[in-house]
């Protein structure tokens, strides 16, 4: 769903955002445009390594799994030339203690390089957060790398969002080998009814946690739920009566295969060679356990673990096993580069987790900023913003990658 926003000119004077018109994005007149303009943002500066993300001919295909969703367009002078875009949904999730807020995010903000300090990448922030308040979200949020400085400082000092919450990236590659999933352990498939009660129980507390799980779960880009036990109370444990085994770890898996394809470009010949004769070798000689590089060099896609949750003495163990096996369908399906998880700092499974380091982010930024003043205090409930976690857990929504 989607509701229009009028085209709006800014000011005819010499300064910031002259000549920009910001309007709903037409898939019929504008896809082409869209796809030129990105294709010049991904270009890597200063012969630096990058990676650049195929949208398989989608431009909206991030935010097209959201009930709510819209991408929007600038375009500059007569020709009307698109230069930025933005996308946007809205969502409801938990802030703490079982309460539900209504939530946008925005995502997928660019602008062209050529027509950059101009105003436009706020002009597209501020119609966005427009059609946000006129739908009824409270509050919105955006994330980015901790060390994109332009982009902070555009939310933040231009368009007044607050740093809110900084949880970890963990990117583990997928090796030419299969992991071990360690013995005496049992991994079994959840249906998505058992998934979802599990999950309302384990992040009722949480920050960020949808309502509409089910919905996820049962989507078409979801992989499964997978829970890990003792092989030795597997038998005593009975699903249906909802009782859980005394050590257990669940996870959900969310393939990107379908919404797009990322690929690593730039790199120098010599790196290049390093990376696969690591891949050869691992595939020759596989028994030797090699911590070989993936080929990113080709169009791969990225298996997302979210909904990480572990008790019991033996969790951490049992976690480590779910991530094996995320990573061994991954082995199994040609073209997986990489499994990839973002929790909280002090989420426990963080310590647990298998990752690279030098391809992990230690904080990602989330910034957030209060729409609708006021909301709160009918409520009789705090600002959000001011409210310390009520829980170490925050629920990463994987339509939000």
């Amino acid at each position: 769903m989607s509701v229009k926003i009028a085209a709006v000119n800014s000011a005819p004077t010499v300064g910031v955002g002259v000549g920009v018109v910001v309007r709903e994005y037409d898939e019929e007149e504008d896809k082409v445009g869209v796809e030129e303009m990105e294709r010049r943002c991904e270009i890597g500066e200063g012969g630096k390594p990058s990676l650049v993300a195929d949208l398989l001919g989608d431009p909206i295909c991030r935010v097209r799994h959201f009930p709510s969703h819209i991408m929007l367009v600038a375009e500059y002078g007569n020709g009307r030339e698109i230069v930025g875009v933005i996308r946007g949904c809205i969502k409801t999730v938990t802030r703490g203690n079982s309460l539900y807020v209504k939530l946008a995010y925005i995502l997928g903000l660019r602008v062209a390089p050529s027509h950059r300090r101009l105003g436009i990448g706020k002009k597209l922030v501020q119609k966005l957060e427009e059609w946000c308040k006129k739908n009824g979200a409270e509050y919105v949020y955006m994330a980015t790398d901790c060390t994109n400085e332009a982009s902070i400082n555009l939310f933040t000092r231009k368009c007044e969002y607050t740093k809110f919450r900084t949880p970890t990236m963990l990117v583990q590659p997928v090796h030419a080998h299969y992991k071990s999933l360690g013995s005496g352990i049992a991994i079994v498939q959840l249906n998505p009814k058992l998934a979802e009660t599990l999950y309302r129980r384990a992040f009722a507390n949480s920050e960020f946690f949808p309502k509409d799980i089910d919905k996820i779960l049962s989507n078409k880009l979801n992989l499964g739920t997978f829970m890990a036990l003792p092989k030795k109370f597997l038998p005593k444990w009975d699903p249906k009566t909802g009782i859980l085994p005394p050590s257990f770890a669940i996870m959900s898996v969310w393939s990107t295969k379908q919404l797009f394809r990322l690929q690593v470009k730039g790199v120098s010949m010599l790196t290049y060679a390093c990376c696969m004769a690591s891949r050869v070798l691992d595939t020759w000689m596989p028994w030797m356990m090699l911590p070989s590089f993936p080929d990113v060099f080709r169009k791969f896609w990225v298996y997302f673990l979210y909904g990480l949750h572990m008790e019991g003495k033996n969790g951490p163990r049992l976690m480590k096993s779910l991530c094996a096996f995320a990573h061994n369908m991954g082995r199994d399906d040609d073209g997986c580069g990489a499994v990839v998880a973002e929790v909280g700092q002090r989420d426990p499974v963080r310590e647990v987790i298998p990752h690279w380091r030098k391809l992990s982010m230690s904080e990602d930024l989330w910034c957030i900023k209060k729409l609708n003043y006021g909301s709160d205090e009918k409520c009789g409930l705090s600002d959000w913003l001011n409210s310390r976690p009520s829980s170490p857990l925050i629920f990463v929504d994987p339509r939000d990658i």
